[in-house]
């Protein structure tokens, strides 16, 4: 059995990796499809508003829960922007560990170093994590708007809720400076 030549392995292998290294090339399709998606939230959120907005045009409001109505609407149009946001660091963040930094983020006049400056998996983690808890109390606080408080074990649920809310929004941020995540 005569065995391969050691230029011939070598020249196979080089070849293999170069496929393989361009073969990363296919993120692509997620980081531009995670962008179109935030420009449809961004629409959708930017609808969502104008729309309350526009509602407040009409006076006769005979509805006792048209404050609540109308905020739920405000706030469903951020959470829709939140998640865009969330949609625009993941685009961004697969961009710039699998295919190649964005150059013009790294300008210095550009602010680099901010929320899309992502160097590794655990960055994009952690920022994509922060963004989304914060989408999970808006919705959270949307339901609180129109949760009906008709007695003690209600008031006592929502209170809960508020505990839980804060205690979430606490280890997002972090305390004394210390980083939790």
């Amino acid at each position: 059995m005569a065995s391969v030549p050691n230029g011939r392995f070598k020249r196979f292998e080089h070849r293999f990796e170069r496929i393989l290294w361009r073969l990363r090339l296919i993120a692509i399709l997620p980081v531009v499809m995670s962008l179109v998606s935030t420009v449809v939230a961004f629409v959708l959120g930017t609808l969502e508003i104008g729309k309350a907005l526009v509602s407040l045009g009409d006076v006769a409001h005979t509805k006792k829960t048209f404050v609540a109505e109308l905020l739920g609407a405000i706030v469903t149009g951020i959470d829709l922007y939140l998640i865009g946001i969330a949609l625009l660091i993941f685009g961004y963040g697969v961009y710039e560990l699998l295919i190649s930094p964005i150059e013009p983020a790294r300008e210095r006049d550009q602010g680099g170093g901010g929320l899309l400056d992502i160097r590794d998996l655990d960055q994009l983690k952690e920022k994509l994590v922060k963004v989304l808890v914060v989408a999970l109390i808006v919705s959270a606080f949307k339901a609180m708007l129109t949760l009906p408080i008709l007695d003690g074990p209600s008031l006592a649920f929502f209170c809960l809720s508020v505990l839980l809310l804060s205690l979430s929004g606490y280890l997002v941020t972090g305390s004394g400076g210390k980083r939790l995540f």
